[in-house]
């Protein structure tokens, strides 16, 4: 319980928006893994991912965020090789207005589509994070940091609605829709600019 407890106060934690290039240690690993956390448009969106695949369940509360990852790393292909995506930070923001929507809505959606979902909006985190990579990092370790910490803000996701779900019984699922709502209007703030 306090584990659950420590990642949900690290996950829904408001940050300095730092997630963007030349601040602290751009060289590898360290960089990487702060990047994802390091502002709230991109910690809304990777929670609210484990969030949505709670509510999905079964083969999608593994492969949602897996989706997630993989088309982050070829949006971080594209940003390195400097293809040019359109509306990248657009995309950025809108991604946990959208993928909170989808969590708050909660109907019973196919797999491949909440994969096809969440998997658009990866290419635009990934883009970023490999546009914004410093020619003196390491890209390997660069990109590892930002992995792990993408995949540990979806765990966080996963965990405290599950943990919600054992604190409320029943209505856990209601809780994790609720939690959507949350990260869709916090979205919203952001584009907004009152966040």
């Amino acid at each position: 319980m306090r584990l659950l407890l420590a990642l949900a106060i690290l996950a829904l934690s408001p940050t300095i928006a730092f997630a963007h290039t030349g601040v602290g240690d751009t060289a590898g690993f360290l960089h990487g893994f702060e990047h994802p956390i390091g502002g709230s448009d991109h910690v809304l969106a990777m929670v609210a991912v484990g969030v949505f695949a709670f509510i999905l369940g079964g083969r999608a509360l593994w492969l949602v965020p897996l989706s997630f990852v993989g088309m982050m790393v070829v949006g971080f292909a594209l940003g390195i090789a400097q293809v040019g995506v359109p509306f990248v930070e657009l995309g950025i923001a809108l991604s946990s207005v959208v993928i909170g929507a989808a969590a708050a809505w909660g109907r019973p959606m196919p797999v491949a589509l909440a994969m096809g979902l969440v998997g658009v909006f990866a290419i635009f985190h990934g883009h970023a994070h490999g546009a914004e990579m410093p020619d003196t990092a390491g890209g390997l370790t660069y990109a590892l940091g930002f992995v792990v910490a993408t995949a540990l803000l979806h765990a966080a996701g996963i965990v405290a609605a599950l943990g919600a779900a054992r604190i409320v019984g029943r209505y856990g699922k209601v809780a994790a829709q609720v939690a959507g709502g949350v990260f869709a209007l916090a979205g919203v703030g952001i584009l907004a600019g009152w966040l």
